[in-house]
């Protein structure tokens, strides 16, 4: 054991960085969060900078605001890793030093995305089949970009990592990556668990410049002196590699089983199965992604933006709400009560934002919200924001049944965790949209909790992150399903089917503007 009894958890999320302190038995003592976003270079439209000076220093702001809240030094931490959004990639040099990073709905590859295309055809196809990925996120045309846009960044380019591999670096000096995260880029094996070199020399770009792929819970090292300074930490501290924000979560809920299911409802609402590692899906519609477990992946379905348009929301329409709290987060409770009693359906009213998952064919219609009343009884922000709540769970089911089709199982229940699962209203209408039990657990930001884990078996405190996972998490409730509701729920899905098709049409015909496209699309 190094230093303390305490493990860090650091995640580096899309709209924000925390720092989270949990005891050696799971339990939560501090936290702090602070947000960001990522900002567009003007030059190249659809890019999504990561800020690692500038988001570095607010992660270490995060870990000084956790230790104060959990009452605990620097040299208390036994061990800390790092979770984070997927698909963000960081490119270092042979020093180690950062040269280039994006956020993960980096959309600046469009054209390199289109040329891979035209001038390989069959090679996403084949890929998807080896590593559950498109092009749509995925590293290739990224990379292809910095050789065509910035020749002297590729060339200098020793290693690429993910975000959740850069804080590990930022810590110990160690680039390493872990099979969760890195299965997102898209050249990285499902089966074999390891980078695939020959999908970069498929299409003339170098391979040479992938780190060693470790397992999540590997510890690599120690808090650097440079580190400790800046984060307060120990050098007698653990580092450990930790993984995606999606798998560590469902890690971290005890999704850890065959057939185990999960929706996790935050900036993006992530519907999850677990399957074996023989599963991918003929139509491209669902990604596959290495699990943190090893011998099991996950089928994944995304629905865009769902607590973003929340947030948006919020903040374009619930000003007097604001006003009234001392936390933003507590306006979203204050708009809910106003909602509570508007009834199923809100009054008809259509919200197009997120699409199901169309993983080969990733693009999202206009925002907006269709069947307006002029009454503003039945048009107001209480029923806009029943109808979002309503929205969001429509799509997980249909995302959902999607996964259930393709993987030939149906759970008996559905774990709902992060910030929408704080709300006990929204969590029965999942269970009444879907038809099934959901469970939600104490802890929310179950990736937090996840990451700590990873943390405690790298830190020698636990040997196993699975039965760990199982063992740390605690349930709040379930909530049963409604069956009278249900066909009515049912209806409402095939009414907002058919609207997001007609407002699918009005994009391609250049009417209306996407809310988001894949690169290439």
């Amino acid at each position: 054991m190094s230093a303390g009894n305490y493990l860090l958890a650091i995640d580096a999320g899309t709209g924000s960085g925390r720092a989270v302190v949990f005891d050696r038995d799971g339990h939560q003592l501090g936290a702090c969060q602070r947000e960001w976003w990522h900002k567009e270079d003007p030059r190249f439209p659809g890019s999504m900078d990561f800020d690692v000076d500038g988001n570095w220093k607010l992660i270490c702001d995060c870990i000084a605001g956790a230790l104060s809240e959990a009452g605990v030094s620097g040299d208390d931490i036994a061990a800390v890793s790092a979770t984070s959004m997927r698909e963000a990639i960081v490119a270092f040099d042979a020093d180690g030093k950062e040269i280039w990073a994006c956020a993960n709905v980096d959309g600046r590859a469009v054209d390199q995305v289109r040329a891979l295309k035209e001038s390989f055809p069959g090679v996403e196809e084949d890929l998807y089949g080896k590593t559950g990925q498109t092009f749509a996120l995925g590293a290739l045309p990224r990379l292809l970009w910095i050789g065509q846009q910035m020749p002297d960044i590729y060339e200098k380019i020793d290693r690429i990592a993910m975000l959740s591999d850069w804080v590990v670096a930022r810590l110990s000096g160690v680039i390493a990556s872990d099979p969760s995260n890195a299965g997102t880029t898209g050249i990285f094996g499902l089966r074999e668990r390891d980078w695939l070199p020959e999908a970069m020399r498929a299409v003339g770009l170098r391979d040479d410049i992938f780190p060693q792929a470790c397992e999540t819970g590997t510890a690599v090292g120690h808090v650097t002196a440079k580190a400790a300074a800046e984060t307060g930490l120990s050098t007698k501290t653990t580092v450990v590699v930790g993984g995606g924000d999606c798998q560590l979560g469902t890690a971290g809920l005890g999704v850890t089983g065959i057939g185990d299911c999960a929706v996790l409802g935050g900036t993006f609402w992530q519907q999850i199965v677990n399957v074996d590692l023989t599963l991918t899906d003929p139509s491209m519609n669902l990604r596959i992604n290495p699990h943190v477990i090893t011998g099991l992946n996950q089928a994944e379905a995304i629905s865009f933006f769902v607590g973003a348009v929340m947030r948006w929301f919020r903040d374009a329409f619930g000003q007097e709400e604001l006003s009234k709290v001392d936390d933003p987060g507590k306006a979203y409770t204050l708009l809910e009560n106003l909602s509570k009693d508007v009834p199923l359906g809100a009054h008809g009213v259509i919200p197009i934002f997120s699409d199901v998952m169309r993983y080969g064919s990733w693009y999202h219609a206009a925002p907006s919200f269709l069947n307006l009343s002029i009454d503003p009884e039945k048009s107001g922000k209480a029923v806009l924001f029943r109808a979002l709540q309503e929205n969001a769970c429509i799509v997980a089911a249909r995302n959902l049944d999607a996964i259930f089709k393709l993987s030939g199982t149906r759970p008996d229940k559905i774990v709902f965790a992060a910030g929408a699962a704080k709300s006990p209203h929204w969590s029965q209408m999942l269970a009444d949209v879907t038809g099934i039990p959901v469970a939600t657990p104490v802890i929310k930001e179950a990736t937090a909790l996840g990451c700590a884990a990873a943390a405690a078996v790298g830190g020698g405190l636990h040997n196993d992150l699975a039965a760990l996972g199982r063992e740390w998490v605690r349930w709040e409730g379930t909530f049963e399903p409604n069956d009278k509701v249900k066909s009515d729920y049912d209806a409402l899905g095939e009414r907002w089917a058919q609207a997001y098709a007609a407002q699918r049409q009005l994009v391609d015909q250049g009417v209306t503007t996407s809310m988001w496209k894949a690169p290439g699309i």
